[in-house]
């Protein structure tokens, strides 16, 4: 059984650096499973710039929907997935109709099982004000809940302020 790092901030904390130095810092080969969707142009420059920060020491696995089975899919020994970032992993889910508590349980199940070195992304959406339209708010709802759920059975959680790390867990 390895154990998962989960990492927790807002917008443009650091968050995502501080992940990708912790998989670099494993050594081992690196994976990024990333989750976002190319809505409009200006996600799509968001999306490739991103790639091309990161390299090409990293394979970058584009899963929207199924992450259970993408994880499960490259699941292994010797490697270590970055997944980036599960509030959009939710708003995909939320877009599509998904059964949320099921793709919650089935993500909180599968990560004590993993083989490879998991370090986990999510943007804090609820230390703001409360949205004032309903879709937001069950979003909100949504990202908080499963959160609770990946926190528990992370091995690490941090949360990201200012490109500062607190260790919250572990």
């Amino acid at each position: 059984m390895t154990s998962s790092t989960f990492i927790l901030g807002g917008a443009r904390s650091g968050k995502s650096r501080f992940a990708e130095q912790l998989v670099i810092d494993t050594g081992l080969e690196r994976h990024y499973v990333a989750t976002g969707r190319a809505w409009d142009e200006e996600m799509r420059a968001r999306i490739d710039q991103h790639k091309a920060d990161r390299g090409e020491l990293w394979t970058t696995h584009e899963e929207p929907l199924d992450l259970v089975g993408r994880l499960d899919a490259i699941d292994g020994e010797g490697r270590a997935v970055l997944v980036d970032c599960l509030t959009l992993w939710v708003t995909n889910l939320m877009m599509d109709e998904r059964d949320m508590a099921a793709e919650f349980a089935a993500l909180a199940a599968y990560l004590p099982n993993a083989r490879a070195r998991l370090v986990i992304v999510s943007n804090e959406v609820g230390l703001g004000i409360v949205p004032e339209n309903r879709m937001a708010r069950a979003f909100r709802d949504h990202a908080g809940r499963l959160h609770q759920m990946i926190a528990a059975v992370a091995a690490d959680v941090y949360f990201i302020a200012a490109g500062l790390p607190l260790k919250m867990k572990g």
